[in-house]
């Protein structure tokens, strides 16, 4: 499989959030061979979309000549793109935000009802992608905190989506917790073999993955104390 992975923390490797990330490629590499290649955003030239539509009207060309033209290409040719990225104010980090605003050409101007809702007819098959969401964020549970995220990730993704959120991830980067992140990331890598297998991980086990790794106040105790 063909794995395109977009790293949307400016904090690149470092990023709490690529220990999940890295755990889980882990684990479809150890189902079968995987052709990765890591994209860290904050790395490349990627303008803001203008919203003047041209690329929608023109087969696909943004007024933009940089890193993105390529990107999309890249995008096209891969068979899982993943979305890797914190939450910032319950959303994406700027840089990942402009790159998803500007896969705009893929799509054209004119509009299909899909369902209850309607869609930009592709300019680009894209049919073949499957798309998976890997964030991490900093507070102790995922009430009322991932939510806007992943409603975002769905609307843009409707089909062969794959979600994994995770509280308290500042902890992978912190080796006096490695009694409750190893056997966390344990788990991911677990569930990255599933989907390698399956197309799919199962509930009860993102479900385990999903939840605090330590008890909420506990978690949010030590994070007051070093402030």
């Amino acid at each position: 499989m063909k794995i395109l992975v977009l790293n949307g923390s400016p904090k690149q490797e470092l990023s709490d959030t690529m220990h999940i990330t890295r755990a889980f490629l882990d684990g479809m590499k150890e189902a079968a061979p995987q052709d990765i290649h890591i994209i860290h955003v904050i790395d490349r030239h990627i303008e803001y979309c203008t919203g003047c539509f041209a690329c929608m009207r023109n087969g696909g060309v943004c007024i933009h000549d940089d890193d993105m033209r390529a990107i999309l290409q890249e995008i096209l040719a891969s068979d899982l793109l993943i979305w890797s990225f914190p939450l910032y104010c319950y959303g994406m980090p700027a840089s990942l935000k402009a790159l998803l605003d500007r896969t705009l050409p893929l799509s054209g101007m004119a509009m299909q009802k899909v369902g209850d809702r309607y869609e930009h007819v592709e300019q680009a098959d894209f049919s073949h992608l499957k798309y998976l969401m890997i964030c991490g964020c900093g507070f102790p549970n995922s009430r009322h905190n991932f939510e806007p995220a992943v409603a975002q990730f769905k609307l843009c993704f409707p089909e062969d989506h794959t979600i994994i959120t995770v509280p308290e991830s500042p902890m992978f980067n912190a080796p006096e917790a490695a009694a409750v992140t190893v056997p966390r990331l344990a788990l991911i890598k677990q569930a990255g073999w599933q989907y390698a297998e399956k197309g799919e991980v199962d509930r009860t086990l993102l479900a385990e993955i999903t939840s605090p790794m330590i008890p909420e106040e506990q978690y949010a105790a030590i994070v007051n104390n070093g402030v």
